[in-house]
């Protein structure tokens, strides 16, 4: 059977000083590092001495984090531009209340996936799908039965969305609300093929710090 480990990048400076994350490029925390061993921890413990492969976004928050796992598990990290989390365009890496004040809201109704937040260079939700379903599916050509992705919080939120086959259509209201550094872990299972999501949203391994 073939396990997938999601894991959202953990703690950033850009968390801590309030700004955009997006493509914004910044780089973990010192809590964040440490949140990243603990991660390492957990899967190393799971997945044991069996092979893996590591995916990551070539975010500096998310390659760190992935760096890190690699290290307990003595392979290379494959980094792909493709898994990084939605761009918020000029947005990126200003105050959060920069954007607040310029953010248009996304409507009930309507074409949902289409919709632009209002900042010059933002991605639709559309165009993030759009990456990151081929992204999945590439991943997947490869035999490889423990393969671990880093990605970041909305990204990953459509990772799953593209594991369990809903159709790039229907994501314009799916989302999993996914906490910083937690861990999903997702299963093919080989009696029914059937693509199961485990666990969703692991935090357990965070607290106590």
């Amino acid at each position: 059977m073939r396990h997938i480990y999601l894991v959202t990048h953990p703690e950033a400076q850009h968390h801590v000083d309030d700004l955009v994350g997006g493509w914004h490029d910044s780089v973990l925390t010192a809590r964040g590092h440490q949140q990243a061993e603990r991660i390492a921890d957990v899967l190393a413990n799971r997945i044991g001495p069996q092979p893996v492969e590591i995916y990551s976004s070539d975010l500096r928050r998310a390659s760190q984090a992935a760096e890190r796992i690699a290290r307990r598990f003595s392979v290379e990290v494959q980094l792909d531009a493709r898994l990084r989390e939605r761009s918020n365009g000029e947005a990126d890496g200003r105050p959060q209340t920069w954007l607040a004040e310029r953010r248009v809201p996304l409507p009930e109704y309507g074409d949902r996936l289409a919709h632009h937040d209002g900042p010059a260079g933002a991605e639709t939700r559309l165009a993030l799908v759009e990456r990151l379903y081929p992204a999945l599916a590439d991943i997947l050509t490869s035999p490889a039965t423990n393969q671990i992705i880093v990605s970041h919080g909305s990204a990953s939120s459509y990772l799953i969305a593209a594991w369990i086959g809903m159709p790039m259509t229907s994501t314009d209201r799916v989302f999993f609300p996914l906490t910083s550094g937690s861990i999903t872990t997702l299963r093919r299972n080989d009696t029914h093929f059937s693509h199961q999501v485990l666990t969703l949203n692991e935090t357990d391994h965070l607290e106590h710090q």
